[in-house]
């Protein structure tokens, strides 16, 4: 799905750091309409390639006053005033547009942060439809800075009960503002204001539908795929790069060929169970590579994170590499292409900040799959869910003819058990240890049939011994953490709250069935200010 394919109709968010800017991306794909979202430091070539009908500017942690402050391109206002394009700031966004177009910005007198009221000074169709002068709502603000004097053309349309401008617009320039989020739910009206906004103030078509994502996107890999070449698709099993695999089976046939790699780092029986679901319920070619053997080699005595993801990225490709080389021999064309499932959220999480100072977003880390890549690799790339979340992808998996026991599937990450055993995973016999637990801790959760509530669980191997009492003899052994989150797109997570019962049955049978393990710990750190992985 490349976003040209949809651009008369495409919303555009330049983002400037906030901590809410991904969430903007999804309340709008909410009401079926594309949005985007890209730097808000992008060049002015970026933005107009793209074509938007609307451009919104997300928060960010800046003040405008800032010498670093972050800013959209030179020529953006004469481009959006003279293609006709609604824009629409939100909190730093709106102050940036009263910077910019001649008002003022300066520190607050009283800075607010989260829950307040505002109230309609200005009866108006604009931003708050019907409402009437004196109507209030309940919105979440974060801002220091204030708007304190406004551009030529520019009405304040909403206050704070304190007095600040809390909600701006210049309908004839087609400029619009707000001081406060209405992207999260603590905005509880926040999504009816972006639905009016969008529909009736923007004259947005709400006509985005994953029927066709898909049929543009097939479009799109048939055009880039020649009627000779052939492809591998990476498959890992889980629901992201199935669905890409399946998708991608349906533009170009069995041109594409799926190699899954045993890397060491699978769950219990994964190998056996994964190859049955491909070929008796999914019917993908697939072949299997047994490189245990390479990976944990590469990795022992490496503890750093980054490292850990980098070497398995580098290894994953060196084996896509052998196997293309190994259809060469076979069908005397070399794969040009590797398909990979790689989402939305792993490219925002995996892309250098927007800008190049690291001025106002930071990495949070490396996906395997985007940030593991080597500069190297002779492989070009195909990742047509790189666009979609998680949810999206289930929905597209579902028109695709995925099984929906599949869909279900909580994600596992590229690099596997890796990154849930802090340190050396090949150090003793942590790898087997964390595979039991993790078995017993899923199958619980299946029994209790709460699987489906939860967006992700899994057992941690934590690198310390404690001290226990086993069979009436003191043990010093392993401890190991649990984990569950409920998420909608893994960019935000809240851990799960089992009950009292399940989580001492869960820890008696762990402790009692794996040797070696006599202390059971339980996670529960949101995301943020965690992230749902260890590592």
């Amino acid at each position: 799905m490349e976003p040209k394919a949809v651009k008369s109709n495409i919303v555009l968010i330049l983002d400037y750091g906030s901590q809410y800017t991904h969430l903007i991306t999804r309340r709008i794909r909410s009401l079926s309409i594309f949005s985007l979202c890209i730097s808000g430091t992008s060049s002015l070539k970026s933005i107009t390639d793209l074509n938007p009908s609307v451009i919104i500017l997300s928060g960010g942690p800046h003040s405008v006053h800032s010498p670093d402050a972050p800013s959209f391109p030179d020529g953006f206002v004469d481009y959006v005033e003279k293609n006709g394009v609604f824009v629409l700031g939100i909190c730093y966004g709106l102050q940036l547009i009263v910077q910019k177009l001649g008002g003022e910005v300066a520190i607050g007198e009283k800075q607010e942060y989260g829950r307040m009221v505002i109230e309609v000074v200005k009866d108006c169709g604009g931003l708050f439809g019907g409402k009437k002068i004196g109507d209030k709502q309940v919105v979440w603000m974060s801002h220091g800075d204030e708007a304190v004097k406004l551009p030529d053309g520019f009405e304040v349309v909403a206050r704070s009960e304190q007095g600040a401008v809390a909600a701006v617009e210049n309908p004839s320039k087609r400029f619009y503002g707000l001081q406060y989020h209405p992207e999260v739910t603590h905005s509880p009206e926040g999504m009816e204001t972006l639905r009016h906004f969008l529909l009736k103030i923007c004259g947005v078509e709400a006509g985005w539908k994953m029927q066709d994502v898909m049929e543009e996107e097939i479009k799109v890999i048939r055009g880039m795929v020649g009627p000779q070449d052939h492809v591998i698709c990476a498959l890992s099993g889980g629901v992201d790069s199935t669905v890409a695999a399946t998708l991608v089976h349906k533009a170009i046939g069995d041109r594409l060929h799926c190699v899954f790699v045993d890397n060491g780092l699978l769950r219990y029986k994964e190998q056996e169970r994964v190859m049955e679901t491909f070929e008796k319920d999914l019917h993908l070619p697939v072949t299997c590579v047994d490189a245990s053997v390479q990976f944990l080699s590469e990795l022992k005595g490496v503890t750093d994170p980054e490292k850990k993801r980098k070497i398995i990225g580098k290894e994953f490709i060196a084996i896509f590499d052998s196997f293309a080389h190994s259809l060469q021999q076979k069908y005397g064309r070399k794969p040009t292409y590797l398909v990979q499932g790689t989402l939305y959220p792993d490219v925002i999480e995996s892309c250098p900040p927007p800008g190049s100072g690291r001025t106002h977003s930071h990495t949070i880390k490396s996906h395997h799959n985007v940030g593991g890549l080597p500069k190297d690799m002779k492989l070009k790339l195909i990742e047509p869910l790189k666009l979609l979340f998680k949810d999206e992808v289930r929905e597209l998996g579902k028109i695709l003819d995925v099984p929906v026991t599949f869909l279900k599937r909580h994600p596992f990450p590229g690099p596997g058990l890796a990154v849930r055993i802090p340190g050396d995973v090949t150090q003793g016999n942590a790898l087997d240890i964390l595979r039991q637990v993790d078995e017993i801790f899923i199958q619980a959760i299946k029994d209790a049939g709460i699987y489906d509530e939860i967006w992700q669980a899994f057992a941690v191997f934590l690198p310390v011994k404690t001290t226990g009492v086993q069979g009436d003899q003191r043990t010093h052994s392993n401890a190991v953490a649990l984990r569950a989150v409920t998420s909608q797109d893994g960019m935000t997570a809240d851990w799960y709250y089992f009950e009292h019962k399940f989580l001492d049955n869960v820890s008696r049978k762990i402790c009692n069935s794996v040797r070696g393990v006599n202390r059971v710990c339980l996670d529960i750190t949101s995301k943020p200010p965690s992230t749902i992985e260890w590592e």
